[in-house]
């Protein structure tokens, strides 16, 4: 009988013993990392979690390579992009919630992308113009 991992998890079950006090932690993730193996190939398991087709793509692309060379729209993107998540809020009425909106970075597929676009903005007029951007912090 060919027994994969000798002292694990594998074995009490194969060997029918219920002794298992000499499990350890270490045991038990090779066996479900063989068991998950075992289901589903790793290259399946991948392709689960990668998108096929992403529609935002060229918007994300030319967010991402667009440069900043204008001191206006710099300080424009500073003030119009927040410096943080804004917060989530409940609508209330006669202290019963009408609707709950969620944190809006949650609601923006482009999120990351909007506030590299600040960064950019705030690096510009901090490094090539030479502007205290204290007030945009």
């Amino acid at each position: 009988m060919n027994i994969p991992f000798k002292g694990s998890v594998m074995n009490s079950y194969l060997l029918g013993t219920t002794n298992t006090s000499h499990i350890m932690g270490s045991n038990l993730s090779k066996l479900a990392r063989m068991l998950a193996t075992r289901i589903m190939p790793q290259a399946n398991i991948d392709a689960l979690h990668s998108p096929k087709f992403d529609l935002l793509k060229p918007l994300r692309d030319w967010l991402d390579n667009l440069k900043i060379s204008n001191p206006r729209l710099a300080h424009k993107l500073c003030q119009l992009i927040p410096s943080q998540c804004p917060f989530e809020r409940d609508l209330n009425l006669f202290g019963r919630t009408l609707v709950h909106i969620p944190p809006m970075c949650k609601l923006n597929p482009l999120y990351e992308e909007v506030v590299m676009l600040r960064f950019k903005a705030m690096c510009y007029l901090a490094d090539e113009c030479g502007e205290d951007i204290s007030q945009y912090c």
